[in-house]
């Protein structure tokens, strides 16, 4: 793989580019992001295609060009396995905190990250699935920074809410880890690289995609009964 980053991404979205600024301090910024993106009120980071990809940098594939810093990283698969769930359930406890807390008051119309119909988005598809959305969420991007700030403005159950994010923080931080080590393994995985990842964005936020075109279409027939009584 001789790409330095993905072309179609902006830099902070593309796992390898991100990985390559965070240098000889991968881990560290991996699990940065991993606890950010869990809660810490940045909703827009490449959560699932970055552990992906540490799955594979694990697996010993050099995943960028000669000179890029990401060539040199040393992943070590029981490194991600640990502390990738512990960051990931950390940073959902801190988002649970801030929601239970502070509120929702920070969310905006006009925000530029922070913005209301996120939040929205969050609450129905906690309100939809229950508890366990907690788990879900995790495979879904800006759903699973704000599903923790969600849960604690509604002040569910501490207890229930630590239970389910510590399994959503398991099958997800070590599910693709996982998927990405035994992957990278195959050639054609390591050429393929720069698509697959484009994939897992466009399939991880799908299911936003899916509810956006619901509602629109709900929103739209009922704007549109009215006028059919009328006539």
């Amino acid at each position: 793989m001789t790409t330095t980053h993905l072309a179609l991404m902006p830099d902070f979205m593309d796992p390898i580019n991100l990985l390559s600024y965070f240098g000889t301090w991968a881990l560290v910024g991996l699990l940065v992001v991993v606890f950010v993106e869990s809660g810490v009120l940045f909703p827009i980071l490449p959560g699932d295609s970055l552990l992906f990809v540490a799955g594979m940098l694990a697996a010993g594939i050099s995943t960028a060009s000669a000179e890029g810093n990401v060539a040199n990283v040393n992943f070590q698969l029981w490194q991600l396995l640990l502390f990738i769930p512990i960051a990931a359930i950390l940073g959902a406890q801190v988002g649970y905190w801030i929601g239970r807390n502070v509120g929702t008051a920070m969310f905006k119309p006009n925000a530029r990250f922070l913005k209301q119909k996120y939040l929205d988005e969050a609450h129905l598809f906690f309100e939809q699935r229950g508890p366990f959305a907690i788990v879900i969420a995790r495979f879904v991007p800006i759903v699973r920074t704000l599903a923790p700030i969600t849960a604690g403005a509604a002040k569910m159950n501490y207890a229930v809410f630590t239970l389910y994010n510590a399994v959503g923080a398991i099958v997800w931080g070590c599910g693709l880890t996982l998927l990405g080590f035994w992957l990278g393994r195959f050639e054609i995985i390591q050429k393929l690289l720069e698509p697959i990842v484009i994939g897992i964005v466009i399939v991880s936020v799908l299911p936003i995609a899916i509810e956006w075109y619901k509602r629109r279409k709900e929103a739209k027939k009922a704007g549109e009964g009215p006028l059919a009584e009328q006539s």
